[in-house]
């Protein structure tokens, strides 16, 4: 809640106010969200206008929550602008009024926080994910090529390799080759 008494119905007038406070509760849902207590840096400018109070301003904080890809601990800061007018009370019917010589930011705020957290969240943008497979993370194994999964139909001919034919040529043993050259 700011005052606005000094400047309410004088068109013209301008307050600049920087507030930090902390979340009141948990800004966001999915992957990603602000967390209660996390600190939110809000500049805003108040100016008088004939319709009410516009607001226009700059939040900084910080979202915290998982890799949509690796499930992996992520935190990242938001960065975010908005702007609502605060009508005079009596007039048409908005979103957002004057109070008591206050306007409350809050929702303004939180929604534009909301707005701007990304729906699916990754670590790194080339985050390979998880092995369908294992389970594991890709990234941890970025060394190991991974193994693409064998069709059981083929299962019995994995022994088989070139190496095989090597190793009956040792032995003595007469391998029919069917390739053409």
């Amino acid at each position: 809640m700011i005052p606005i008494r000094d400047i309410a119905r004088k068109p013209g007038e301008m307050r600049e106010h920087s507030i930090e406070f902390p979340a009141p509760e948990k800004w966001g849902e999915g992957l990603v969200s602000i967390a209660e207590g996390e600190p939110v840096v809000v500049d805003v400018r108040l100016e008088s206008v004939h319709e009410g109070i516009l607001a226009t301003g700059h939040v900084d904080t910080e979202y915290t929550g998982v890799c949509g890809r690796c499930l992996t601990d992520i935190a990242e800061a938001v960065q975010v602008e908005f702007q609502e007018l605060f009508a005079y009370p009596g007039g048409e019917a908005t979103d957002f009024e004057v109070q008591d010589d206050h306007v409350d930011l809050e929702t303004p705020v939180r929604d534009a926080i909301v707005l701007s957290l990304p729906f699916q969240p990754v670590c790194q943008p080339d985050c390979p994910g998880l092995d369908p497979a294992t389970g594991e993370r890709l990234a941890d194994n970025a060394g190991s090529e991974p193994r693409a999964p064998i069709d059981p139909r083929w299962a019995a001919l994995q022994d088989y390799t070139s190496d095989h034919d090597e190793a009956a040529r040792a032995a003595g043993r007469d391998v029919e080759n069917t390739e053409e050259s």
